[in-house]
């Protein structure tokens, strides 16, 4: 920067305030000549050089922006201490430190302790995961810089941009920075990002005028609709993305010093919430009401019956940690972790966790046909005349017209170019000279340029869908160099030959040319008429071997496939037919236009392919499935996928992808294949098993426990459990449940989608709940008649027989509820989990019988006691099997 540009800064700053420094500094930047713009950001045309480049990477640092950084360890630890259930534990804990309950203040602090370091290590290690696979997909930009004096275009990274550096931008990029115009040709800017106006803008770069834009509810809401420089015609902003034409712009602000820099921090995190998310979070708020209306009620009971004031309400303080499902945050976060580790693996980043369970709830999939069902190595195949004749003119245009354009060469541009004896042939390099260009957009569908070969005369050639081509030639090639008049009979044949070619399975893109005098204007789509049709490039992009296997099994697990392509419907059928899709009956895009959303829904719903679509009508397709409830996924790697991308429930892309792709996609994959696919679907669903199990566990077995505690606090003279005793219980129980992220799921289970049912908790925790009272209370009569605990006396002699057996039923619905077939039989759970539960329930059995047992005032208990547990369990297991079997007949349904 120099002294004029930190002038106009500290002035800005004194004008406005600081907070509001780039809208002052970019109005500025906007309205001067181009002249006084160098040099107030002291760039040179030939680009900046090395060490200022350096320079100002250390004086301004990189070109990020908040949301792109990653939480720090001590951000993300504070985040799992400020948890309900963590600051309810911690308030409990602090309670019995003031009621000199050491003892309970010890076992209460291990609880909080393990919950919050088991979930911080999870998230921790899933997030440096992420990272490390983040920094190999870069969205980089194209800038024109000096190396050893030369000026050269080199591509780098969005974060190594530095004010005054000159950007080349093209269809399908990301604007990398706030940027001033120098150049444009026939820019289209999508600022739907910041205005929320989802209509291009078009951007030029003469001296600004204030455009009025559309206004929308969104720029209402926000007060974008009055901001002059939002609607500034000669800058572009970072985080929008450029929908067609081209530009070249020198860079304003980076970083921090954007607009979009500027709301980064007031925008961070600020997503919307999933129905996993709200699901949740109703459980955890239902859980906490629940455990503030019961425990007052054991409290009262315990001090009425009792006149024990002190021991009822430790007692109460016990329960309510026991209560507590303090491994809740743990164990989402690990099933989640785990699932995006999983994922890492098989080199597919997840930006958000949560993407990982929604996952598992697609049920539709929709796809671009590109490079996911085909092998995405577009073959020049032939290049021929209407009459199906090769012809090496049509090879000619075709390689100028992709080698002199600026914008984003696609597939096809790229198998044109590898002709690179054409390079030579046509002497382009002295034969050619690149006058303008008219950039490719998806409502015309075709780019042209023009260049000069001869003096006094321009040579306009133009390729793109066959449609649209034909719709603007008056003329016909018939042979290498001579041309007719395009009559009816002409156009007939071309659209059969046409036709032809895509029966046999290639892309067809038509070229025309004209040649004519130079004119002193740009030239523009007005020009593009009465040409002469040359005739026909064809490519050939066969399907992948994987693609039908990973269909299949896709269907098999319950997801449907539906193709959202703009190519043509006959070469999309063909090659669906060979994946093994239904391509009978394909819609395109034109019979969708009259019909409203409700309508669209219906259609696509039983549609499996859908040809010749624009961005704005896949998105449309995916918002109306949306509509009726499906949980859709989407995959997509192009310009025109962006809005698709977004619309989805889970954004797919790949790091080829376009800018804008990219950035608009939840997961990542750095390996293009439906079979990646399958497998975070089936991820997806096991985490989603893996949460419900414990939920459903905790909620049945505390609603239970809630009930014999009620019933004990009624009848018995004494505490059923002393507090710690309590206490202890529950700390082996949490650690049982350490081992539920790393189980596994049946495969019924991951066979159909998986979508949360808040429902269906309340429902299981009554009807399976009380299950565990019947033998709680068994055990209460076994204690009380047969071993004769019935007094003040023996009170330790019940609360140890109690202990044990609550913590192995307990212990033992762990099994229970994690598959709907016969536990042990039918469905085994993984080794962490055998042992980890067979651990806790020795240990249980032991505890009474050490010294340990001996300080929380346990005793041993008499041999035939066991012979009754025994009893106990296996009708607690019988009868617990019988009620799930009727549960699952009566609501179709287990976890």
């Amino acid at each position: 920067m120099t002294e004029l540009l930190e002038k106009i800064k500290n002035e800005t700053e004194k004008r406005i305030g600081k907070n509001r420094y780039t809208s002052g500094f970019i109005s500025h930047i906007s309205s001067i000549d181009l002249e006084t713009l160098y040099a107030t950001l002291n760039s040179d045309k030939r680009g900046l050089s090395e060490e200022e480049v350096e320079s100002r990477q250390d004086k301004f640092g990189k070109n990020e922006v908040a949301h792109e950084k990653s939480s720090s360890w001590y951000r993300m630890l504070y985040t799992n201490l400020v948890n309900p259930f963590v600051i309810l534990l911690v308030v409990l804990g602090l309670v019995s430190y003031f009621t000199d309950d050491l003892r309970a203040t010890i076992v209460v602090s291990v609880m909080v302790v393990v919950s919050v370091l088991m979930r911080f290590i999870q998230e921790f290690r899933s997030s440096k995961a992420a990272e490390k696979l983040k920094s190999m997909v870069n969205n980089t930009a194209t800038v024109t810089r000096q190396t050893e004096g030369i000026s050269q275009k080199i591509e780098i990274p969005f974060k190594e941009l530095v004010p005054g550096d000159i950007v080349h931008l093209s269809a399908g990029d990301m604007v990398p920075a706030d940027v001033r115009l120098t150049q444009s040709k026939d820019l289209f800017i999508s600022q739907s990002v910041l205005t929320g106006e989802s209509l291009p803008v078009e951007k030029y770069a003469f001296l600004n005028t204030m455009v009025q834009q559309p206004e929308t509810l969104h720029g209402k809401m926000n007060g974008n609709h009055n901001n002059p420089m939002l609607e500034s015609n000669n800058i572009c902003f970072m985080g929008t993305n450029v929908v067609s034409g081209s530009g070249i712009a020198l860079v304003a602000a980076t970083g921090s010093s954007t607009y979009f820099g500027s709301m980064s921090k007031s925008i961070t995190g600020r997503r919307s919430m999933t129905s996993f998310d709200i699901g949740v979070n109703k459980v955890t708020f239902l859980l906490i009401r629940f455990i503030l209306i019961m425990v007052p009620v054991i409290f009262l009971i315990n001090g009425f019956a009792k006149h024990d004031w002190r021991d009822a309400f430790l007692f109460a303080i016990a329960v309510a940690v026991g209560l507590t499902p303090e491994m809740l945050p743990m164990v989402v976060t690990a099933n989640l972790a785990r699932g995006a580790l999983a994922m890492s693996k098989k080199k597919v980043i997840v930006k958000r966790l949560n993407a990982i369970q929604n996952f598992g709830a697609i049920n539709i999939l929709c796809t671009d046909k590109t490079g996911t069902l085909t092998q995405d190595k577009i073959i020049l195949e032939r290049h021929i005349n209407i009459f199906g004749e090769t012809s090496e003119d049509v090879l000619k245009f075709a390689f100028l017209n992709s080698y002199h354009q600026t914008g984003l060469k696609n597939l096809l541009d790229r198998a044109v170019l590898e002709h690179t004896e054409l390079h030579h042939q046509l002497n382009i390099a002295e034969d050619y000279r690149m006058v303008d260009e008219i950039p490719f957009d998806f409502v015309r569908r075709r780019m042209t340029v023009v260049v000069e070969k001869e003096h006094n005369q321009n040579l306009f050639i133009c390729k793109g869908a066959v449609e649209e081509i034909l719709n603007i030639c008056n003329g016909v090639e018939t042979g290498e160099g001579n041309a007719e008049i395009l009559t009816d009979e002409l156009r007939n044949l071309a659209t059969d030959q046409m036709n032809k070619q895509n029966e046999d399975g290639f892309r067809v893109v038509a070229v025309a040319y004209k040649k004519m005098p130079p004119i002193d204007r740009p030239y523009s789509v007005q020009d593009e008429q009465n040409l002469i049709l040359s005739g026909f490039i064809t490519f050939l992009d066969p399907p992948k071997e994987t693609a039908g296997p990973a269909i299949q099994a896709l269907k098999n697990h319950g997801v449907a496939i539906k193709v959202l392509t703009g190519d043509n419907d006959v070469v999309t059928r063909k090659i669906c037919k060979e994946v093994g899709l239904d391509a009978r009956h394909i819609i395109t895009g034109n019979e969708i236009n009259d019909l409203d959303d409700k309508e669209l829904g219906q259609l696509a719903e039983r549609t499996v392919v859908f040809a010749k679509l624009n961005p704005m009508q896949k998105t449309r397709i995916i918002q109306s499935l949306r509509e009726l409830k499906h949980t859709v996924g989407y995959l997509g790697d192009g310009i025109n996928d962006a809005g698709a991308l977004r619309a989805a429930d889970v954004g797919i892309s790949v790091d080829t992808a376009a800018d804008i792709a990219k950035e608009s996609a939840d997961i990542i994959m750095l390996e293009k294949s439906l079979m990646v696919l399958e497998e975070g679907i089936l991820r997806g669903r096991e985490v989603f098993g893996n949460i419900m199990k414990y939920i459903k566990m905790t909620t049945s077995s505390n609603f239970g426990n809630v009930f014999s505690v009620l019933i004990a606090s009624i009848f018995l003279p004494f505490l059923p459990m002393l507090p710690v005793q309590l206490l202890v219980q529950n700390l082996l129980y949490d650690f049982s449940q350490l081992s539920i992220p790393w189980d596994r799921m049946d495969e019924e289970f991951v066979r159909r989608p998986r979508k949360w049912d808040p429902g269906s908790i309340a429902r299981f925790m009554v009807f399976i709940g009380p299950i565990s009272s019947v033998f709680d209370i068994t055990t209460f009569f076994l204690m009380w008649y047969f071993f004769k605990a019935n007094s003040m006396s023996h009170q330790n002699l019940f609360q140890s027989g109690w202990f044990i057996e609550g913590l192995l039923s307990q212990t033992l619905i762990v099994h229970m509820i994690r598959t709907r077939k016969i536990p042990f039989v039918n469905s085994t759970a993984s080794l962490p989990v055998l042992v980890l539960t067979g651990v806790i329930m020795l240990i249980g059995i032991a505890i009474p019988f050490t010294p340990l047992g001996h300080s929380i005032s346990l005793v041993p208990l008499p041999p035939v006691y066991f012979i009754f547990l025994i009893v106990t369990l296996a009708g607690y297991y019988f009868l617990t099997q019988v009620v799930k079997n009727w549960y699952i007949k009566k609501f179709h349904s287990w976890l």
